[in-house]
């Protein structure tokens, strides 16, 4: 019987890209496009990969968001330059199918991690789907807007991913 750390380090190293990442966004706002999705690309190919393992873990069926978010995060690494032209669609639908993902899995987070997680993780993912409907609906506002905002929710969603790294759902069997 194999046994685990109590720690999550899936959840852990996705939590710090995404604070790494968020930060850089809001530093840096005017900074070389490319890199910017790349960087973004491996976050999601990430952010893919550790929800997959999650499900895996508490053996549920994937489902449509975690597989939507490696897609997108290797379109973006293989493909940066088409990523420039299309991320104010796949930016919102990373957001929109990331949200739905971790939000049909919220019950597991409140049985393992306790109420004060179940409920940070229910309101970052609830404003992570309207964040992402507005940037669907309004891409220009968006991408003007958009560092900021996205920046802002990728620091929350790093502060939620290393909370959820230290809950007790890294520990499960």
């Amino acid at each position: 019987m194999r046994r685990r750390s109590g720690f999550g380090w899936m959840e852990c190293i996705e939590g710090v890209l995404l604070l790494g990442l968020g930060s850089y966004t809001f530093a840096q706002p005017d900074r070389a496009l490319t890199g910017f999705i790349v960087m973004y690309g491996i976050v999601a190919v990430t952010m893919g990969i550790a929800d997959i393992l999650l499900y895996v873990r508490v053996e549920r069926f994937t489902g449509f968001g975690p597989i939507v978010s490696l897609m997108t995060g290797v379109m973006l690494l293989v493909y940066p330059n088409a990523g420039k032209w299309v991320m104010s669609l796949l930016f919102p639908l990373w957001f929109l199918a990331h949200c739905i993902g971790r939000l049909s899995g919220l019950h597991t987070v409140r049985l393992w991690a306790g109420d004060f997680t179940y409920y940070f993780t229910l309101i970052m993912n609830v404003l992570g789907l309207i964040l992402g409907g507005l940037m669907l609906v309004d891409p220009l506002v968006s991408w003007l807007s958009a560092r900021y905002l996205v920046s802002f929710y990728l620091i929350l969603l790093g502060v939620d991913c290393v909370i959820l790294a230290f809950s007790k759902l890294g520990s499960r069997e």
